[in-house]
């Protein structure tokens, strides 16, 4: 399979690395917004474009991985390259998704191409133990608690506030609620009373800070709903105490069967991750394969996690997979 990367930031980054995990995979090139000579990518054989010579690769990558952010460039650039090419994005903003998954899907199968939406770990493998727990416990509650970790997501749109010039966001689950639901106790909980967020940010030379704090802090889909908190530093500070990007989290379900309703379960996966962007990469690259499985067996249009077969995801086929893993 020959795979594309367009935007080489910690994600880009993090595919380059996977792909040379899974040998039925190559990178043939990385397209970025910056002078491409500016550029350097650890796969010698692989090509740094311009992303304005995209469309010159037409034929030469059989798929597209997208590693832009969600707030503004994915929403314009999954649509945009699904004309092109079979396309996967790790598209995060959980309230847009469905207008997204349209935008996608009227592309992909105008141009009979496969786009794989929101792939990573949340949305993406939380999504599909929250759709498997509920189908096995449909009486019960769900509960996801991302943290304590750097959201990249969120890291991301803290950086686009004007006045911003670098900034981490970290996630931290109430352990109070993560206990109290652990227990099988089904509290009702808000968005607030279950994380909170922590904001670490270097301002631009005269920026607002009372401005930025409050545009943060009032952010719909990000920060709006949560306790937030803002911490200025230094640059010197962000890189020497912040350079990492761990991640992690739980998603719970907790459910009753038998015929009264009398017997508790409780259903947990939890992922503890060293580098946040990494494993999404890692993730990515798996959907990559089953991107490129479905474009060969004529299949179109926007997918996510949802729709797609587990074994479309492994190298291995189908009599390896019975005979290892079943």
């Amino acid at each position: 399979m020959r795979i594309g990367i367009l935007g080489y930031g910690n994600l880009g980054r993090g595919v380059e690395c996977a792909i040379k995990q899974n040998p039925d995979m190559e990178l043939v090139a990385v397209f970025t917004r910056r002078a491409p000579e500016t550029v350097s990518v650890l796969t010698e054989t692989a090509a740094v474009c311009s992303v304005a010579d995209v469309e010159q690769w037409k034929d030469k990558i059989d798929v597209m991985i997208l590693c832009g952010g969600s707030a503004t460039d994915l929403p314009v650039q999954t649509p945009k390259y699904a004309e092109f090419f079979n396309v996967v994005d790790s598209f995060d903003t959980h309230a847009r998704i469905p207008e997204h998954f349209d935008d996608v899907d009227e592309a992909a199968k105008k141009s009979g191409h496969v786009g794989i939406i929101s792939v990573g770990w949340d949305p993406g493998m939380f999504s599909l133990n929250r759709m498997y727990a509920n189908a096995i416990l449909p009486e019960g509650h769900d509960y996801t608690f991302w943290g304590k970790g750097v959201s990249q997501g969120h890291s991301d749109a803290i950086r686009r506030v004007e006045g911003v010039k670098d900034g981490k966001q970290y996630t931290i689950p109430v352990e109070s609620a993560l206990k109290s639901v652990r227990n099988g106790e089904n509290p009702e909980l808000t968005a607030r009373q279950k994380h909170t967020r922590e904001c670490f940010v270097v301002l631009e030379e005269g920026a607002d800070a009372a401005k930025v704090e409050e545009t943060i802090k009032n952010m719909p889909n990000y920060f709006s709903d949560y306790d937030t908190t803002v911490h200025f530093i230094s640059e010197e500070e962000l890189k020497r105490d912040h350079s990492g990007i761990p991640h992690g989290g739980f998603v719970i379900r907790s459910g009753k069967t038998g015929w009264n309703l009398e017997n508790n379960h409780v259903i947990e996966y939890s992922l503890k991750l060293d580098s946040n962007p990494e494993f999404t990469s890692s993730v990515i690259v798996a959907y990559a394969r089953a991107a490129y499985r479905l474009y060969k067996e004529g299949q179109t249009g926007c997918k996510t996690v949802f729709d797609i077969a587990p074994a479309y995801l492994s190298a291995k086929d189908g009599a390896e997979l019975r005979k290892t893993l079943l």
